[in-house]
């Protein structure tokens, strides 16, 4: 009798055990991916207010060191500034990315309410990942897996006695 349980428990054990292997997997990617994702923003931010192509370089491959021990080919890394005009109305000012497309400049981007500020800027940094279990045996095909973060730019541009400083990270020596 004991046996014939055990041959019916048997399949649904295995299932739970490598199902429970799978979602581990993922939750755990998908934690490395929100911290890409905070990673890539906050290193932007604390940057001084000129970022050279080197240096964005540089920070896009920092970043995706938190994603170790897991395949980057699989990330994609975007960090953007956002400005917000007078009006409210919130645009990419600039934008790059690793192993996928930037934003477009321009573009608009609708900001959460409370980061919504007229004459600010804002680093907004998204990290995605594409999660392909290697068992296949719950989780079946590709999950794309993501993260976003925002963060104020720490260091004012130096606009003159007249001028407020408004905190601003400027890319090819352009300002928006």
């Amino acid at each position: 009798m004991s046996v014939v349980e055990f041959a019916i428990l048997l399949p649904i054990m295995i299932a739970l055990y490598f199902g429970s292997v799978e979602i581990t997997e993922a939750i755990a990617i998908n934690r490395q991916v929100s911290q890409t994702a905070s990673t890539i923003a906050n290193l932007v931010a604390q940057a001084s207010t000129k970022i050279s192509d080197s240096q964005m370089n540089d920070i896009l491959a920092a970043s995706t060191a938190v994603l170790t021990p897991y395949p980057v080919a699989n990330a994609t890394v975007v960090v953007s500034s956002i400005t917000i005009d007078p009006s409210g109305k919130a645009t990419v000012c600039w934008s790059d990315s690793l192993n996928g497309s930037a934003r477009p400049v321009g573009q608009v981007i609708t900001l959460p309410p409370a980061l919504n500020i007229p004459s600010t800027d804002v680093i907004f940094g998204e990290a995605s990942y594409a999660f392909t279990p290697n068992l296949g045996y719950v989780i079946s095909g590709t999950l794309t897996l993501t993260g976003s973060m925002y963060y104020a730019p720490r260091q004012p541009l130096n606009a003159g006695p007249q001028t407020p400083q408004v905190p601003q990270v400027i890319r090819n020596n352009t300002a928006c």
